[in-house]
């Protein structure tokens, strides 16, 4: 049956980036579903420790932001896009106040009422704005209250979007609107056609495509493949951030240890106690990250060793306590007290810079649908992110788009046209799963190989030919098969990894996070350039276009 609701808006994703958007619009009155593929703050945002950047001191100032942001971005931001985000962060810190979010203050009687701010890598003051060390889970658990108790938000979890769905009118292409998605509902295990009058990507990142990343499951890149496949462009993304230190333990895969470490002292050495980041930059462990993860990852080659240590130990036990207390927790879960010595820390991916390219209000290629948040490329992160800039740009097009999305809800006219039904008529059930386990780990092995900190054209090559190989499997088992959350994020993934080594290969310098042996310095002949992909430019290139083209029903290929 073709869906017979039409949402007004939907947002599929429910990190910082959708949930503050649907809370902005809910307050507007306007009705909002939002679509998540898990629980409802299940996503990257809930791990975030570090922070939100803004310039909340009277020391601070936005210029000083700006040109912080401007110098990480090794001269690919927008700088229209960093000035227009950095005077939005105060007003957007004063709006998470005033949802009940608590932020950690001085604990000095003579600063009682003042908030505490973090120094990380890259700022040259104090700006970030922190609830101790958890900021992410302590925003998320907030907003997440304050939606289920709205009347104007249906959430729907354990749903992962599959596609957008596109008006293709006769003789028109591209398509000329987006009027929903498909969704494959978790429990039951049926596709759903849901509708709705503006569809927000706000899915994330896209880091789960590395075998060693700081990011939770569910960063597979969706928004990002679903928006390429319907035909929008995406920049930029061969930047990806590699976090440079996460616990090395075998069983803490995702345990990220906070810039902020960094920040209040801690510093990076070998094994043997050898510090080395001052030998790297003059800002040594305050340098950007991109610089950071680059030494760390050439230290433990040179050197042979798996990892390096992280030591905050010279600081007292309450200092430590009292700034760090669920990472002190946590180390200790796993065997690392920081008080009284090194931690053992690798790089892992982190932060996809790249993504689908938008304008400041979030708007994409295909009229009726955004996208905001880490799944976005907005210009604001250029070739590196500055440390804490994420949340903050998750904030300010959540505003921004909301603000745009309102205005036009008040003049639009729903195309009205019927939705096509999800078909699994000429489809049976997978014959077995090894393929799409087999697939995914592989994925994972030669991305982080070839594609990773340190780069050379032959190693992308010899990627992007393991990547065609994987695609035709995948796109045989995607045809002929009952979708599953695996394979959905399977294929999502693949596409993503394509798109990084396309933009990879097409970077002939290195700048930022792209670092090549082949071309180690950046290419200063001209301005820099952002590499942007076009959908229909590689239609028959490439073996293929990424599955590019029509949603599939019938026989769905």
């Amino acid at each position: 049956m073709p869906n017979t609701r039409r949402n007004r808006v939907l947002i599929v994703g429910a990190g910082l980036a959708g949930v503050s958007l649907a809370l902005r619009l809910a307050q507007e009155g306007i009705a909002v579903t939002v679509l998540a593929k898990k629980g409802l703050t299940e996503g990257s945002s809930l791990y975030a420790q570090g922070g939100i950047a803004a310039a909340l001191s009277k020391r601070d100032s936005f210029e000083s932001h700006i040109q912080d942001t401007l110098d990480a971005g090794a001269g690919l931001c927008r700088k229209r896009v960093v000035e227009f985000i950095v005077r939005q962060g105060p007003e957007n810190i004063q709006w998470l106040i005033e949802q009940g979010v608590e932020f950690s203050r001085f604990t000095d009687e003579t600063r009682v009422n003042q908030y505490h701010l973090n120094r990380e890598g890259g700022h040259s003051h104090r700006r970030v704005i922190h609830s101790r060390d958890a900021t992410g889970k302590a925003v998320e658990t907030t907003l997440e209250g304050r939606a289920r108790q709205s009347p104007n938000i249906v959430v729907l979890e354990n749903h992962i979007a599959v596609d957008v769905i596109n008006s293709r009118r006769p003789g028109v292409e591209p398509p000329t609107r987006c009027l929903g998605v498909y969704a494959l509902d978790l429990r039951s295990g049926k596709v759903k056609t849901i509708g709705a009058d503006f569809v927000v990507l706000a899915t994330g990142g896209a880091s789960k495509s590395y075998l060693y990343t700081s990011n939770p499951d569910t960063s597979t890149g969706d928004g990002i493949a679903m928006a390429w496949r319907s035909g929008c462009r995406v920049a930029d993304m061969e930047f990806v951030q590699f976090h440079p230190t996460c616990l090395f333990h075998p069983r803490a895969k995702t345990l990220l240890i906070s810039e902020t470490v960094r920040g209040e002292g801690g510093k990076l050495s070998l094994p043997d106690g050898t510090q080395f980041m001052a030998a790297h930059d003059s800002r040594a462990e305050l340098a950007p990250r991109d610089i950071v993860a680059r030494a760390i990852d050439y230290e433990m080659k040179r050197h042979g060793v798996e990892h390096v240590n992280l030591d905050i130990s010279h600081k007292s036990p309450e200092f430590i306590r009292e700034h760090f207390p669920n990472l002190y927790q946590l180390c200790k879960r796993y065997g690392y007290d920081m008080t009284q010595a090194p931690i053992p820390v690798v790089p892992a991916a982190h932060y996809t810079c790249g993504g689908v390219l938008t304008d400041i209000q979030g708007r994409t290629d295909l009229p009726g649908l955004y996208a905001i948040g880490e799944s976005a490329w907005t210009g604001l992160h250029g070739a590196n992110r500055l440390a804490s800039n994420s949340l903050l740009e998750c904030l300010v097009l959540a505003q921004s788009a909301g603000a745009d999305i309102a205005r036009q809800l008040d003049e639009f006219d729903a195309p009205g046209m019927e939705l096509a039904a999800w078909d699994e008529s000429l489809v049976t059930d997978p014959d077995e799963q090894i393929v799409v386990s087999h697939n995914w780990d592989e994925l994972r092995r030669f991305m982080w190989d070839y594609v990773g900190i340190v780069r050379t054209t032959k190693r992308l090559q010899r990627a992007h030919h393991r990547i065609d190989l994987l695609k035709e499997e995948i796109k045989d088992y995607y045809s002929n098969f009952r979708i599953s959350n695996d394979l959905v994020e399977l294929r999502n993934l693949l596409a993503v990894a394509e798109l990084t080594v396309l933009c990879a290969l097409e970077r002939r310098e290195s700048r930022g996070l792209h670092y090549t042996l082949d071309y180690p310095q950046p290419n200063d002949t001209g301005y820099a350039r952002d590499t942007v992909l076009t959908p229909k430019n590689f239609v028959g290139r490439h073996n293929g276009p990424l599955w590019h083209g029509p949603v599939r029903v019938g026989n769905r290929s």
